[in-house]
């Protein structure tokens, strides 16, 4: 029986895969400010359509939350794929993780601003792409590597 001996280098992966912890509490510190701002009490998710409308604060709210919640929709397979394409690739798959982080950053920024359209600003939706692509394709590869060497 033969099993996965991580390489030193995996503590990229790992420490890309952190890295996303720290941008989800990020992004959750500014849904809670924009909450806060625009009144919106829990339980509700988002402020009313007519609301948004009439009040710029309930709009920014609805796009931070929105922010965080692509981000949160996403994570699964960021992770999973950071992780497996670690195991092979470990460098490619820090940067790659890193790249999609990095891009987050500045997509929730946008994003929060009130107009959605800043959501993609600075070229980060390539960064974005790059890296969530780039880790299907060297998770797939890892483990199609893996079933052909069964």
């Amino acid at each position: 029986m033969s099993g996965i001996v991580l390489s030193k280098e995996f503590a990229y992966p790992a420490a890309a895969a952190v890295s996303t912890f720290w941008l989800l509490i990020w992004q959750t510190f500014r849904v809670s400010r924009a909450r806060r701002a625009a009144k919106v009490d829990y339980p509700q998710v988002y402020a009313e359509k007519a609301e948004a409308a009439a009040n710029q604060a309930a709009l920014k709210f609805n796009c931070a939350q929105r922010a965080h919640q692509n981000t949160l929709e996403t994570i699964p397979m960021i992770l999973t794929s950071t992780l497996i394409t670690g195991l092979k690739y470990p460098v490619l798959a820090a940067s790659l993780c890193g790249a999609w982080t990095f891009s987050r950053i500045f997509y929730t920024i946008g994003y929060s601003s009130g107009d959605p359209k800043k959501r993609y600003m600075g070229g980060n939706l390539l960064f974005g792409i790059v890296g969530m692509f780039g880790l299907l394709l060297g998770s797939t590869a890892t483990v199609v590597s893996f079933v052909r060497a069964l």
